[in-house]
Order: C-alpha cells, then structure tokens, then sequence
C-alpha cells in the first residue's frame, strides 16, 4: 500500500540524488532550480515522501511564501513509475497548501521533462509567467493552479 507522508530529506537521500544528478544531467547550472538537502529542511518547506512499507518511491516539497505555494523537488523512483506515485504527492501537496490557506499552487519545471508537465495538467495545472526570483528561462515551464 502506498503512503505519503511528511519525512526527512536526509532519509530520501539516495532518491534526491537521483534527481538532482538527472537534472545536472539536462540542464547546465544557472538552468537548475533544485533545492539543496540545506534547502529541504527549512522552516517553510514542507517535505513528503511516498513509500511502500520502507522503500521509498518519490519526494515532493511545498515551499510556503506568503501568496502562494511553490511544488519544489517532486521525483519518482524510475522503478515505481507509472503506479501513481507522483499523482499521490501532488495530491498530498495540494491538500497541504489548502490546509494552509495558500490561494494557489505555483512550479517551474524544464521542457525536457514531458511526463512532468503531462502530470500537472491532468492536475489542473496551467502554464503562466515566472514568478519569485525566477527570470524567465528558454528552457523552464512556469504553472500555476488556483486553489
């Protein structure tokens, strides 16, 4: 059975590592938006994993600001792709900014990731201008989804 749940970046080491070497992997450094372990476990991040029994299969994290969320940090183990993994983080995301009171839900994600960006508009959500500190980049996605 699967469960997502609040958790500890360090326990999902491995799989951040994954994620982050992939991403290292596509896009050159000023086009990588990662957070760092360091970044994982500030006061306004809130980490989830989702596991079955001990194995962890994905992360995500929502970044609280004050008008919005941001999804930061969602990976899936290539293993346990396409068992719903993904979907189930970012409902627990979701549900956790509306717990919240966050208005919207806001992300950057690369062109290259298609399942990615197939995953959030089964979500709800929709492309829109950079946000934060992010500038404008050929190669990001910006989406949004109100809440």
């Amino acid at each position: 059975m699967l469960i997502v749940e609040p958790g500890d970046p360090h326990e999902a080491k491995a799989l951040l590592e994954a994620s982050h070497a992939l991403m290292h992997a596509l896009y050159a450094p000023e086009d990588n938006f990662a957070l760092s372990f360091e970044g994982l476990i500030a006061p306004e991040v809130h980490f989830f994993i989702a596991r079955e029994d001990t194995d962890i299969l994905g992360t995500g994290a929502l970044v609280e600001y004050e008008n919005y969320g941001e999804v930061k940090s969602m990976f899936t183990s290539p293993r346990a792709r396409g068992k719903g993994v993904a979907a189930a983080l970012l409902r627990q995301l979701e549900d956790h900014a509306r717990s919240l009171g966050l208005p919207s839900l806001k992300l950057e994600t690369g062109e290259e990731l298609d399942a990615a960006m197939r995953l959030y508009a089964r979500a709800g959500f929709a492309q829109c201008g950079a946000f934060g500190d992010y500038l404008p980049c050929e190669y990001s996605i910006f989406m949004e989804k109100m809440l």
